[in-house]
């Protein structure tokens, strides 16, 4: 019954999410090809991979597994069912000690596995007004491990004011979803140079009326 419930309930959420946010995709630097991947995006709103994991074609869907906080997704009730059973989110613990090579195991772990993910490298929501928080270095550390594996920047548009902080209900907008080109990884280029670039990448994808 639970494979079940879990297949029902994926549909119901991306249809929910396609009805409250009219969301888009715009593939913009690539394509929505059968390739092993991970998607790092911006983060406002616990919404954010849902939209992302939304408007991936269902064989991708399948496939892609967010990396989530344990605390919201791999808990009790209806949280931790829709975590583990719906999105299959790899789930990261925030507050350990070890927290760094802890999440690379895990995230290391789906991805020796087959799976592409779902990441937001700025490592919390950014709810201020600058338009991107600088980015974690768990990124870098990932694309050093796996430069095999396409690193492709997303940008997601509105959610933030679909899911304000501290609200429960979405309020009606329009959202979308772009995707960048895959950047190229160098396993001799240094951390800072590394983030800099992926943070660029992310910027260059937001709408220009809205750049700082």
């Amino acid at each position: 019954m639970r494979p079940l419930a879990a297949a029902a309930t994926r549909r119901l959420i991306a249809g929910f999410a396609r009805a409250v946010t009219g969301v888009s995709a715009d593939w913009r630097g690539c394509r929505p090809e059968p390739r092993q991947r991970v998607y790092f995006a911006n983060h406002a709103s616990h919404g954010d991979f849902v939209l992302i994991w939304t408007v991936l074609p269902p064989e991708l869907r399948r496939v892609t597994r967010p990396v989530a906080a344990a605390e919201i997704w791999d808990g009790r009730g209806i949280g931790g069912f829709i975590g583990r059973e719906v999105f299959r989110a790899v789930p990261i613990d925030r507050k350990g000690v070890d927290r760094l090579n802890a999440a690379m195991a895990a995230m290391s772990a789906a991805l020796d596995e087959g799976a592409s993910l779902i990441l937001f490298p700025e490592g919390t929501r950014n709810t201020g007004e600058e338009p991107l928080l600088p980015l974690r270095s768990g990124l870098f550390h990932l694309a050093m491990a796996f430069p095999q594996i396409d690193f492709v920047p997303v940008w997601i548009d509105n959610i933030s004011r679909v899911m304000p902080k501290g609200e429960f209900l979405p309020i009606p907008l329009l959202c979308s979803v772009t995707f960048g080109e895959p950047l190229a990884v160098d396993r001799t280029e240094e951390r800072a140079a590394f983030l800099d670039r992926a943070r660029g990448a992310l910027l260059a994808l937001k709408p220009k009326d809205l750049v700082a």
